[in-house]
Formats: structure tokens, C-alpha cells, sequence
């Protein structure tokens, strides 16, 4: 049996979808991103994925609803489980900045079990003479993207995003535990930020409130 790594799998990923899948999306539909990245998830999750994981023993699960954290799940031999968000990327794009989780979802994933592995699947791609080009393949560990590149949105208890999809960064050795303590710090000087914001927008409408309390 291989030996299983993320890196071998991003590299035989890239390779399957260069032989068998240039041609998911055609006509006008390869001017929408959303249409790529709804074709190459449903690829990799009934066909690409599957066919890769095979050769290590693995099946994989595509079968989540739409609010779940994960497009494709799978188990590996040691019960590791792999949740694994799919994200596309036209690199014929300037700025990309995608949503990868919120704070709270991922904190309680990671507590519930050291098992627990959310990971991002990006592929990268540019359109030519009407077909996919794929250009890269990145499968990491969420825990493997140096902060470098990913900000915190004001969405809900706040919302990882990649900064920029141009412009990623992978930290060579991952640790959970430094990457979540440094999550942790980051999200207290977010919120502080955020309850400055709040303070000036309450102080903003009661002044409008006088305006019209005055009227």
C-alpha cells in the first residue's frame, strides 16, 4: 500500500484532473467561477477523489448538506477524520478572497476531537481555448496556512478568510496547538476592533436620534 500524505494526494489530485477533466464546464458557463467550482467539486467528490483515495484503501464521503463545514469527508487508516472544503481559483483573477470557516465551527471541531482535521482543497485553474487549465492543486490542513495570508471577517462570531487566493503562504511545520493559541489572539484584537466600531456607530445614531428627537 503508498504511504498517504496530503502532498502526494494534491499532486495525483492535479494530475487526474488535467487527464479527465478539462471539459466539465463548457459554453458560457466557463465565464462563471461559480459553475467551475460547483463542476470541480462535484468531480472531485464522485469521481477525482475517490479514484486517488482508492489506491490507498480509502472511500470518500460527498454527501453533506449545505450548511455542513465539509464538501468531502474521509476516514484514514488510524481514524483520522478529514473534512475538507473546496475552493477553485481562476488565477486570470486579480483578488479572490474566499470564506474558509467560522471561528466558532472550527474551535469546536478541533476541541471535539484531536482526530478531527479540517482541511482546504484548492485547485487553481485559468481558462483556455475553451477548456480548464489546471494550474495547481493545494491540499492543507487549515493549520498549515501561515496567517500571513488569512484575515478574520465580521460574519457571526467572525469567519476565516483566505486574504488573498493570489498570494498564499504554508507554514512548514504545522502545530495545532501554536496555530490556535495565535487564532485565539487574533480574534481578541478583532473583537476589541469591532467593539470600537460599535461604540462609534452608537454614538453616531444617538446624535441622529437628537436630530429627530428635536424635529
Amino acid at each position: 500500500m503508498k504511504d498517504f500524505s496530503l502532498e502526494v494526494v494534491a499532486n495525483e489530485i492535479l494530475n487526474d484532473l488535467k487527464n479527465n477533466a478539462t471539459e466539465i464546464v463548457n459554453g458560457s458557463s466557463l465565464s462563471s467561477p461559480r459553475a467551475i467550482g460547483d463542476a470541480v467539486q462535484d468531480y472531485l467528490g464522485e469521481t477525482g477523489l475517490p479514484n486517488v483515495l482508492s489506491k490507498y484503501g480509502i472511500s470518500v464521503n460527498d454527501e453533506f448538506g449545505r450548511r455542513a463545514m465539509e464538501d468531502i469527508a474521509f476516514k484514514d487508516f488510524d481514524g483520522n477524520y478529514y473534512a475538507i472544503d473546496v475552493k477553485t481559483h481562476n488565477e486570470d483573477t486579480m483578488f479572490n478572497m474566499p470564506n474558509l470557516i467560522s471561528v466558532r465551527r472550527l474551535a469546536t471541531f478541533y476541541k471535539n476531537d484531536d482526530k478531527n482535521n479540517f482541511c482546504i482543497l484548492i485547485i487553481s485553474y485559468k481558462v483556455q481555448q475553451n477548456e480548464l487549465n489546471y494550474t495547481s492543486c493545494h491540499f492543507k490542513k487549515i493549520e498549515s496556512f501561515d496567517w500571513e495570508c488569512l484575515t478574520i471577517g465580521a460574519l457571526g462570531w467572525g469567519q476565516i478568510q483566505i486574504a488573498n487566493s493570489n498570494n498564499l503562504k504554508f507554514t512548514e511545520i504545522t502545530c495545532r496547538k501554536t496555530w490556535m493559541l495565535q487564532l485565539c489572539d487574533n480574534l481578541s484584537a478583532f473583537y476589541d476592533e469591532e467593539i470600537g466600531k460599535i461604540g462609534e456607530r452608537k454614538t453616531w445614531f444617538g446624535s441622529i436620534k437628537e436630530y429627530w428627537q428635536t424635529r
